[in-house]
């Protein structure tokens, strides 16, 4: 074992994380490893990957896309990890403290680590770097920092974050893959010179990317490849050819219809894991007709979500219940009832609503993943119940700034949040600028407050199971299906392992997969 791996062995008994720093997604491996298990030195590690285009940057404040986030976390660390047992852990911060109130965050930076023009790392590149968040920035973790009210050095090694509202969850906001760590003052990001564990070689964006190990990297047992050679290739069947053939080790974003094939490869194996990317129909409940709770709730027993995941997912995904929290979130409301398709009780309720003849539109687009074909999945099942279901394509084409969050019913997706107070108050909170169904709870808004200024889980919990049966009960909007994540890797791949944050273990693949050979 590591020094490093050491570290991952402490008691967390809240969120307040007060001992050792443990890199997330690390896990302990039950009974004796295999020799061939260990993680071995050496190679090029070859990423065939979706997701990557002409306009990438370095500049984690612009990261939109697998690549540049994926190049991003090896040559840049973060404050806070997002482990792949959901729960945050210290990287750079050698710990973190919410102090009573949850309004106040310590972080203690380490000491041991330099970026890779030489330079110590200091409280002063940590302030400099989370600022770049704040204020007029075009950053997309900007919304997240709105409640920063201040962020200040304690010493050389010791930062102070202020909010202007208490969130004991304030951790997660720090695992953003926007929210990485660079020099105080950096300003230019061609080539920017990172803590991470590779340094760049070569940059085309869109093309290709080829990183060399930091031999001087901070973290004992991450970082195993010499090289790293990512190539993009967006399209799902060259990618998945440049696998078969053995050009790249690994690919992401598997495509469902080729998942069997892939499965069957005795050199290849597919890498599943669950997540938080769920589809929304959202209905305003401001707006006629969704306005009348017996429309919404017609509509709900009338989608048959089963179809939907059946024939857009395969065996690749979950049925959704109309709340945002996935299943592999630790405060998953386990006991909701599951809404099933009924055509009795949404012609009861339709009836009810007094709407008649009349039909409803949706408007799609393919700018949300897969928005047309469950616009019309849904209109399929909901003429079973008699209702008229009148799809409104919209082009791909300025769909997020023309349609979404303006039309009354949407198709629109969500790519999921760390936390589960993070997705419930980014999208349902009275306030939220992303509250697309327009719902506007009281109750809601206060058991939220309450959630995130409570740093017990064991208390927390409740609070937490009560806003999902809320946004479950009030019939707010339609969630029919949770995505899996789907990447795949040749067998000579080790430590590429599944992540219900993103693909790719969450991004952190080039440190954390090995060559066996």
């Amino acid at each position: 074992m590591t020094s490093y791996q050491h570290e991952v062995i402490g008691t967390l008994q809240r969120r307040t994380l007060l001992g050792a720093a443990l890199a997330a997604g690390a896990g302990l491996a039950i009974g004796p490893a295999r020799a061939e298990d260990a993680p071995r030195q050496g190679g090029t590690l070859r990423l065939g990957l979706a997701g990557g285009s002409s306009s990438d940057s370095l500049d984690p404040r612009g990261f939109n896309d697998t690549v540049n986030i994926c190049t991003g976390h090896a040559v840049f660390n973060a404050l806070v990890e997002w482990g792949a047992d959901g729960k945050p852990y210290p990287e750079l911060a050698e710990s973190f403290e919410a102090k009573p109130g949850a309004r106040e965050w310590v972080f203690n930076i380490r000491k041991d680590v330099t970026f890779s023009n030489g330079r110590k790392l200091t409280a002063d590149d940590v302030v400099y770097s989370l600022n770049l968040h704040r204020g007029k920035t075009s950053s997309g973790a900007a919304g997240s920092f709105k409640p920063v009210a201040d962020v200040r050095k304690l010493d050389t090694h010791q930062v102070l974050v202020t909010l202007s509202a208490p969130d004991a969850d304030f951790a997660y906001v720090l695992t953003d893959y926007h929210v990485l760590i660079v020099p105080d003052g950096q300003t230019d990001f061609s080539n920017p010179p990172g803590t991470g564990g590779y340094r760049m070689e070569h940059f085309d964006p869109g093309v290709r990317i080829r990183m060399k190990r930091n031999p001087d990297y901070w973290k004992a047992g991450r970082a195993h490849a010499d090289f790293i050679d990512i190539t993009v290739i967006n399209d799902d069947t060259a990618r998945t050819n440049a696998l078969v053939s053995g050009e790249t080790d690994v690919m992401n974003r598997v495509n469902v219809r080729q998942a069997g094939m892939i499965g069957k490869n005795p050199k290849l194996a597919l890498v599943r894991a669950s997540g938080g990317v769920h589809n929304v129909i959202s209905m305003m409940q401001d707006r006629a007709p969704f306005d009348n709770f017996d429309v919404r709730m017609a509509l709900k027993y009338a989608i048959d979500r089963k179809k939907i995941v059946r024939a857009l997912f395969g065996d690749y995904g979950a049925i959704g219940n109309d709340q945002p929290i996935p299943r592999a979130d630790p405060f998953f409301n386990s006991e909701l009832p599951q809404i099933e398709f009924d055509a009795d009780k949404a012609r009861f309720h339709w009836k009810k609503s007094g709407q008649g003849d009349k039909a409803i539109t949706v408007q799609a687009s393919d700018a949300a993943i897969n928005g047309v074909e469950i616009a019309q999945l849904f209109q399929a099942s909901a003429a079973k119940c008699g209702i008229g279901v009148t799809i409104q394509k919209e082009p791909a084409d300025g769909f997020w700034s023309n349609v979404w969050l303006k039309g009354p019913c949407v198709t629109s997706y969500w790519g999921g949040r760390a936390a589960a107070t993070q997705m419930l108050a980014i999208a349902y909170a009275p306030d939220a600028p992303w509250n697309e169904s327009h719902y506007r709870n009281t109750k809601f808004g206060e058991f939220l407050a309450a959630a995130k200024a409570e740093l017990d889980d064991s208390k927390r919990r409740p609070m937490l199971w009560e806003l999902q049966r809320l946004l479950h009960d009030d019939a707010v909007t339609i969630i029919p299906d949770f995505r899996d994540f789907l990447d795949a890797h040749n067998k000579n791949v080790g430590g590429h392992t599944p992540h219900h944050g993103f693909d790719l273990d969450n991004n952190l693949i080039c440190e954390k997969a090995w060559l066996r050979s």
